[in-house]
């Protein structure tokens, strides 16, 4: 039997099992899909947030502020790509100056560090391709850009391994309490038993919730449509660039990405199922309209894709962490929407302390390493350092991805590495393999051929991610 039981290894609960490492637990996390990071954690802004944004008083504000400093320390012991490159939220006229004065107040309510209200000219001398109708920008220093997926992934393998355990393609249909203990069942009748359950299920925590017998909230989806431009357009903006918020959000943003793309969006949609991740010619419409509106210069024609992601909202609209006050051990982790990448490691955090007044013992693991290695560190080195790399695994001078520079050894890495890529999409998730230009259509069959052979299944077997999504349908004679 399991100490703690998280449902979802998504950001939140990657994170969570990798806290608990810390201390002598028998750590599992359920996940429903066929990898981690296959929620709202692999497709949203990639943005730190600074803290300007939530009301003061509430759990999104306190733990916005400290997850900003956590992921500082965090990224590092992860190595996990990470920029603190600094936003600017940008307004249009009288009324927008009021509202960027407003949000320079809260954010000083809410012990946010590095804020600055600057002139629309101040804020074109640090950003060049600002509109010049911009009048005025709250600056703030403290914010910064990382990939979610890679923090997900990096999260739940430091996790793994420090000895959590991860069970992918459990869907949680049943959960039971009996005594002290949970009994969970997945669709094919498998059964995980745990002292402490967590709900960190995301969009379906609402669901979750319901099934052990508490579900006291409502989880309302709402999409938001970005597109993805090349490496070409990296170099637009330095900073983040933001609108002022309005009731759907934070708005369209312009921001860079730590792997020097641009990426624009999201819309703000609420839609009837957490699976609607439909992109639409008119919200992609209006994602370059209002982009355009902050940064004239944007060249949307050099899109490589676009993708939907539908995050998790509730209608009070505050982070919900707590234990159950109907079912003794069962702690919701839910409605984590913006800023909840930027909280993670303080939600993480702060779920332990309500675990530990739930009752559970805690004691320190003193064999935990925060650290994991560098999934990257072969690209980062010079031609001397790869070819004296190379002559001891040949692997890594066969270029399989030429987009992304990728290896034949990167992508064994990845298929190999806790938690291990089992379909395509994973693949690409670690190591960029199909992100560029051509999107895959160069690297696939080589990357099918990999996972074929390192995982030991037939080729026709291998999915893009997960399911029947197979990407071969035979032999042919």
């Amino acid at each position: 039997m399991y100490d703690v039981v998280i449902a979802g290894a998504g950001v939140i609960g990657s994170m969570l099992a990798r806290e608990l490492t810390k201390y002598n637990l028998k750590v599992i996390m359920l996940e429903k899909q066929n990898d981690v990071a296959m929620g709202a954690s692999k497709a949203n802004s990639a943005i730190v947030h600074g803290g300007y944004d939530p009301e003061p008083g509430t759990l999104k504000a306190l733990l916005n502020v400290r997850g900003v400093e956590l992921m500082k320390k965090t990224v590092k012991e992860l190595n996990v790509p990470f920029r603190l490159n600094g936003s600017l939220v940008v307004g249009f006229g009288e009324k927008d100056d009021e509202a960027v004065k407003e949000l320079y107040d809260r954010g000083i309510a809410n012990g946010v560090t590095g804020l600055e209200v600057l002139s629309g000219d101040k804020a074109r001398e640090l950003e060049p391709n600002l509109s010049p109708d911009v009048t005025s920008a709250l600056l703030v220093n403290n914010a910064g850009i990382v990939c979610p997926y890679e923090l997900t992934l990096a999260a739940a393998g430091n996790a793994m391994d420090n000895g959590a355990q991860l069970k992918t393609n459990f869907e949680i249909v049943k959960i039971e309490k009996n005594g002290e203990k949970f009994t969970v069942t997945s669709e094919d009748g498998q059964t995980v038993e745990a002292k402490y359950f967590v709900n960190c299920a995301g969009l379906y925590s609402d669901k979750v919730a319901e099934m052990a017998g508490d579900g006291f909230f409502k989880i309302i989806p709402r999409a938001g449509e970005y597109l993805l431009l090349d490496k070409t357009e990296g170099k637009t903006v330095d900073k983040t660039i933001f609108q002022v918020p309005n009731e759907n959000g934070k708005g369209i943003l312009v921001t860079p990405t730590v792997d020097n793309n641009l990426l624009l969006g999201p819309t703000a949609t609420a839609v009837g199922s957490p699976e609607d991740t439909d992109t639409t010619k008119i919200n992609l419409d209006t994602v370059v309209a209002l982009a355009k509106k902050s940064v004239p210069s944007v060249k949307a024609f050099n899109v490589i894709t676009s993708f939907c992601g539908v995050r998790s909202s509730e209608k009070n609209g505050d982070f919900i962490i707590g234990e159950s006050e109907k079912v003794k051990g069962f702690i919701n982790v839910a409605a984590i929407d913006s800023p909840g990448l930027s909280s993670a490691c303080a939600i993480a955090e702060y779920a332990v302390e309500v675990l530990k007044k739930a009752g559970l013992e805690l004691t320190e693991n003193e064999s935990f390493n925060p650290n994991r290695p560098d999934m990257h560190a072969f690209r980062k080195m010079n031609d001397e350092e790869k070819n004296e790399f190379i002559k001891k695994n040949p692997a890594y001078g066969k270029i399989v991805c030429r987009c992304e520079t990728v290896s034949e050894g990167e992508i064994i890495n990845a298929i190999v590495t806790n938690p291990p890529a089992h379909d395509v999409d994973s693949v690409k998730r670690r190591t960029r393999s199909g992100m560029g230009r051509c999107q895959g259509g160069f690297c696939g069959p080589n990357v099918i051929k990999l996972i074929s052979q390192h995982a030991n299944i037939p080729m026709e077997k291998v999915t893009k991610s997960g399911g029947n999504s197979y990407m071969l349908t035979g032999k042919r004679s």
